[in-house]
């Protein structure tokens, strides 16, 4: 665990361990949960669709396309015990393919109707 006070600010990094020069990585989803179980119930969204939700996100700059580095402010869930769990979805692509996931950025993704 690491541990972090509220309101303080949460410095992540993630980096692909991979020989290619040509991989790069981007961070699609990363989400929040009181639990290590459940991350869609009762779970807060960071980043969704590569589209930032939380107003504290910031992606810093990155020396080489297979580090990424954000922070965020750390907080605590109402009702829960102090543990948070976060679970980020990171794409590989092919540096300089434009048509990759890697270089859509935010996806909003439209939500299906109901039939009745």
């Amino acid at each position: 665990p690491y541990y972090v006070g509220i309101n303080q600010n949460l410095y992540l990094q993630a980096s692909l361990q991979s020989s290619d020069p040509l991989l790069q990585l981007f961070l699609d989803t990363c989400v929040a949960s009181p639990t290590p179980h459940n991350f869609t119930r009762g779970s807060y969204a960071i980043i969704e669709n590569g589209c930032v939700k939380d107003p504290t996100f910031t992606k810093y700059s990155s020396p080489h396309r297979h580090i990424l580095r954000f922070r965020f402010n750390a907080f605590q869930f109402v009702q829960s015990n102090s543990e948070v769990y976060l679970q980020c979805k990171l794409v590989v692509c092919r540096a300089y393919d434009y048509s990759s996931r890697c270089y859509q950025g935010c996806v909003h993704r439209s939500k299906r109707e109901a039939s009745s």
